[in-house]
């Protein structure tokens, strides 16, 4: 990881969670109109982000943050939440630095795989995940939803 944006794991009572709120629903806002149901991170509080620290991981890059990433153990892998990056550092590998993190706290954990959920509309989600080394297996429908609204997609560790 690169000294100048260090990763930095986010306790619930942290200062910077404000921050994390505002970097999620800035990096997030493209995809109001885009996807049906809206994202959940409309309805993401500052108490939701403490107690993910508690029940999972929380993580950034700096302080402010740039990019973040939600973990959460499963039996079976890392779930890999909320992973967001700064709208104006796009493209430049901050998104596959934090999936390398989870590489690592999935092997630390002894989980075999990593996981996460990518909208059905957001194709170009799912080039940087296959890129990544995410593969799909397996679509989910929203409650209300007759039609697959999100894909999942797996990479072993």
């Amino acid at each position: 990881m690169d000294p100048a944006l260090p990763p930095v794991r986010h306790a619930p009572d942290d200062p910077a969670l404000p921050a994390l709120l505002k970097l999620i629903r800035d990096s997030f806002a493209y995809m109001d109109g885009r996807i049906d149901p809206p994202s959940s991170m409309h309805r993401l509080t500052l108490d939701e982000i403490a107690r993910h620290c508690t029940s999972g991981e929380v993580w950034s890059l700096c302080v402010p943050p740039v990019a973040c990433l939600f973990l959460t153990p499963k039996p079976d892998c890392l779930y890999l939440g909320k992973l967001a990056v700064r709208t104006d550092l796009r493209r430049q590998g901050l998104a596959a630095r934090l999936v390398a993190l989870a590489v690592e706290r999935a092997r630390a954990l002894g989980l075999p795989a990593l996981e996460l959920q990518t909208r059905v509309e957001l194709v170009e989600n799912h080039a940087t995940f296959a890129r990544l080394g995410f593969v799909r297996v397996g679509t989910t429908a929203h409650p209300g939803f007759d039609r697959p609204t999100s894909l999942t997609m797996r990479r072993k560790v």
